[in-house]
């Protein structure tokens, strides 16, 4: 078996590749990251498979002590994104476009929201609670505010989503990470990636959502 790894577009938040990567799909949302067309022998013939980036295997903690693992979202769609509570830049204004996102979906059982912290050592589970209750996220079971290994959050955020997530002391606040909202479909591929800071990228998030729920529920 042979294995080509082809490289789309990494994603990066220098969002003009971001911008014509959305606006390009005027359908169904292109699967987004890294691919390998795999060759293998089938009654002595050779075909051709793509294998797409997925999310890895993860598991954290939400603001309700609860353990949220990848079977948590399999099936469902989901946005992600990375923050901290004591931020003192971009997080409040993403905070309040992902508000956006939970109202309009909040009520849909496949969908979900993952706000991950890249200080867990400050942001503990009780913290995350009332920050989630400030907001007037008073339901976990749609947005997930979670904490866990901090190594793993910065791994799995730089690898998986491929954003910046992680410590730099020149930063204000001493942590670096992208204002990306990630949107990732119920097989674990990255279907689009949006600046959560700018209400344009987020109305475009809002419409593409029900485009995957579309695409997966006419799959059922």
């Amino acid at each position: 078996m042979r294995k080509i790894v082809v490289y789309v577009g990494m994603i990066t938040l220098g969002l003009s590749a971001c911008q014509s990567a959305q606006e390009s799909s005027q359908g169904e949302l292109p699967i987004l990251g890294r691919r390998e067309v795999v060759e293998k022998v089938v009654n002595g013939e050779t075909q051709t498979d793509t294998v797409y980036h997925q999310i890895a295997d993860f598991n954290f903690v939400n603001q309700d002590s609860m353990s949220i693992t990848n079977a948590d979202v399999s099936g469902k769609v989901y946005v992600a994104d990375f923050f901290f509570t004591s931020c003192p830049t971009i997080c409040p204004v993403m905070k309040t476009q992902m508000l956006r996102v939970y109202e309009a979906f909040k009520d849909q059982d496949d969908f979900a929201i993952l706000s991950h912290t890249i200080d867990p050592e400050y942001d503990t589970v009780a913290l995350l609670k009332d920050y989630a209750l400030r907001l007037g996220v008073n339901d976990a079971s749609t947005w997930h505010f979670l904490t866990g290994d901090k190594e793993h959050i910065y791994e799995i955020g730089q690898q998986s989503y491929m954003v910046t997530a992680g410590e730099d002391k020149d930063e204000p606040g001493g942590y670096i990470h992208s204002g990306a909202f990630i949107l990732v479909d119920p097989n674990g591929h990255i279907r689009g990636i949006y600046d959560g800071t700018e209400a344009n990228q987020v109305d475009k998030l809002i419409k593409d959502i029900p485009k995957l729920l579309y695409e997966f529920e006419s799959k059922k």
